[in-house]
């Protein structure tokens, strides 16, 4: 059985025990497609087989293009990774941690570094005392949007900014809005709205058309629709999450955390950029050493300890993982690989010593690296080890 029909039917048992409602697979070895493949329907009621050409919500896998905006403005000399946040944003002025004492104020300044690296202290909604400060934040916004509004992307990096932090600058790694602010920065600096000069850096460069914050009418029926478990089921998810749902105009807040949709091919150029030192096509658009940068890890063993455990033998550093020690793993893993996900299950995962790529997309909530993504990745990099591909 070849590969391809292994993975197609990893993806159909998926579709049929109702894991997702539509999968889209591809392989890449040397920036060159060597499979794509595809099960179920991007929308189940109108029975629509899902498509090359499908739009799906990114959500966290946004992290990677927002850190290589920072990344670029750095080999510009626009930005230090040690320039504190509050140069650029006023509301990260005299931060103060929560303690078990109170608030206090913060030992130093969060730095882009810090954001770059999820150990900046902020938060995203959560249960703790933190995380309830900033699901007020997106709640409040949320009620924007839905009136047709909402927060501009400083005013909302602002806003993070003046929320309690759950700790010291460097501290802990904790998964966070420090991408949102990283957007914000992005802004600033570039005096451009963010949408605009990614558009201008890296979705023109890399030909990336079907990228953005948003679907235009001509795009919307490749839109694929988003599900929700519920009892064995999957049932359709039209709510906001993150402040992020609203796909039928421009938002006001340009999330750099999770706001952008894009297609397979699109984000293979993403990829195969990286893969070739920030070169595409013969157009520069990173240097080599920011692409070394971009997919280092930054953790210290102490901000190591806070990482999930289902990334055991990753690090993290510049809104990606990378793996660190791949027998920690709970799978097949290679050293030095990178890569993200997202909330609805988006994946991409680049192998720089073998020169491979690995994405797949589906949009359920709650999904980032699921079960059917740990078992394509098995089948890959096993076919990778037997010389099959």
């Amino acid at each position: 059985m070849t590969l391809q029909q292994r993975i197609t039917d990893c993806l159909n048992a998926a579709v049929n025990n109702n894991e997702a409602a539509g999968i889209s697979v591809m392989i890449r070895r040397n920036c060159e497609e060597i499979l794509f493949t595809s099960a179920g329907c991007a929308d189940r009621a109108k029975q629509l087989p899902i498509r090359r050409d499908n739009l799906f919500r990114l959500f966290s896998q946004s992290k990677p293009i927002t850190a290589a905006a920072v990344v670029l403005l750095m080999e510009r000399g626009l930005i230090d990774a040690m320039d504190p946040v509050e140069k650029f944003l006023d509301g990260f002025r005299n931060q103060k941690v929560l303690t078990p004492e109170g608030l206090v104020p913060a030992v130093r300044p969060a730095t882009v570094m810090d954001m770059l690296g999820m150990v900046a202290g902020v938060s995203y909604p959560g249960e703790d005392e933190a995380g309830q400060y900033a699901a007020e934040l997106f709640d409040e916004n949320n009620a924007l949007i839905l009136a047709g509004g909402g927060m501009s992307t400083i005013e909302f990096a602002n806003r993070i900014g003046q929320l309690p932090l759950a700790f010291h600058p460097g501290q802990h790694f904790r998964y966070s809005t420090c991408a949102d602010v990283l957007g914000a920065v992005v802004e600033v600096v570039s005096g451009k709205p963010f949408d605009q000069f990614l558009k201008e850096e890296l979705f023109e460069p890399l030909s990336m058309k079907d990228t953005d914050f948003w679907v235009p009418a001509e795009k919307w029926d490749r839109l694929v629709t988003c599900y929700k478990r519920a009892d064995g089921e999957l049932i359709p998810f039209t709510q906001n999450h993150l402040n992020i749902g609203v796909y039928d105009r421009r938002p006001a807040f340009l999330s750099g955390g999770a706001g952008l949709v894009s297609t397979l091919d699109d984000y293979a150029a993403f990829t195969d950029m990286l893969h070739n030192g920030g070169e595409y096509n013969g157009k520069r658009i990173l240097s080599p050493a920011s692409v070394r940068f971009l997919t280092s890890p930054q953790l210290g063993w102490q901000q190591q300890k806070d990482m999930w455990e289902s990334l055991d033998g990753f690090s993290y550093g510049k809104l990606m993982r990378v793996c660190i020690q791949p027998g920690r793993y709970l799978g097949f893993a290679c050293l030095d690989e990178y890569g993200w996900d997202g909330w609805l299950g988006t994946y991409f995962a680049n192998l720089p010593n073998e020169k491979l790529t690995i994405m797949l997309m589906q949009n359920v909530t709650d999904a980032g690296t699921t079960t059917i993504t740990r078992k394509v990745r098995n089948l890959i990099l096993s076919a990778l080890s037997n010389g099959e591909i």
